[in-house]
């Protein structure tokens, strides 16, 4: 074939190529940029869907950042349940992967279970756990009065709120996809590795810190990037666990996210609430940058 026709058959190829991912171009062009630019030009307006958009520059990121308390208060409270979810969403999955990584017998029913929680709605768990957590007749205070311990008053107090929403999580995370992640990489680390370790004679916490936990950083660094970015977006649960998704007791459990849909669905402003997705996402674009600076070149890809 000539050079023309090699060139021409090239064409067509990729006008094959270009004319097959047109439609899913479209589509995200449609339904995901167009948005997002939509949403940061109502950033800089007032807008409460029923007139039309007027222009006010910087005044909903100055009204943010000065003058509304309930911004810093729903911004302190998902630092507190990311502080806590995600190293908990780390070390348990982990460990339970671990567990779940032996060989006896049965295990495939074991693992079943675990990951049974996961696959549970969060709306549904959330009711069940408002029931668990119940501090006159809930099953975790019926427990702790078995031992003498008064158990505290969970979703009914301000100290123990967010602690409740965090034990809820943690359940739904602990045999959960993270878990899943881990056992896959697990079984992927070299039984030659630790043949030679226990020819060393190395104990088996020497075999983990040295063998597995560096054979798995690059699955730490993935479900670290993502816990973080999934606990900034924590809303389901305070919604459906408080009274009307008020965000109580004393907004205690007013999560960021809950908070925007407050703004944009409840009280109708929009270009606040779009503000405040746009914090959002620079938050979460600054802590993912750092933690690729910080664990990227620790990461182990074997």
């Amino acid at each position: 074939m000539s050079g023309a026709g090699r060139s021409s058959a090239r064409r067509r190829e990729a006008l094959a190529c270009y004319g097959f991912i047109m439609p899913a171009i479209l589509f995200l062009a449609l339904m995901a940029v167009g948005p997002i630019i939509a949403s940061f030009v109502i950033s800089f307006t007032y807008w409460d869907v029923m007139t039309p958009p007027q222009w006010i520059g910087l005044e909903n990121y100055r009204e943010m950042f000065f003058h509304d308390p309930l911004f810093w208060k729903s911004l302190w409270n998902t630092l507190y349940f990311t502080a806590f979810i995600v190293p908990l969403g780390t070390i348990v999955p982990f460990l339970v992967a671990m567990l779940l990584n032996s060989r006896i017998r049965g295990m495939p029913i074991y693992r079943t279970c675990f990951y049974l929680p996961s696959i549970v709605p969060v709306v549904a768990g959330s009711v069940l756990w408002l029931w668990i957590l119940n501090p006159d007749f809930g099953l975790f205070n019926a427990v702790l009065g078995v031992f003498g311990i008064e158990g505290p008053l969970w979703m009914y107090s301000p100290k123990w709120s967010k602690p409740a929403i965090i034990l809820m999580t943690l359940w739904g995370m602990a045999g959960g996809p993270n878990m899943l992640i881990y056992l896959a990489g697990l079984q992927g680390v070299p039984r030659s590795l630790y043949e030679a370790a226990d020819m060393d004679g190395a104990r088996w916490f020497t075999r983990v810190w040295n063998i597995t936990i560096p054979m798995m950083s690059p699955y730490f660094l993935f479900t670290l990037v993502m816990g973080f970015i999934q606990a900034f977006q924590v809303f389901t649960q305070a919604y459906v666990m408080t009274t009307r998704g008020d965000g109580g007791p004393i907004d205690s459990t007013l999560f960021y996210v809950l908070y925007l849909y407050h703004k944009a669905f409840r009280q109708f402003e929009m270009g606040y609430a779009s503000a405040m997705a746009w914090v959002l996402f620079v938050v979460i674009l600054i802590i993912t940058g750092i933690q690729f600076k910080l664990l990227g070149k620790r990461v182990h890809y074997g």
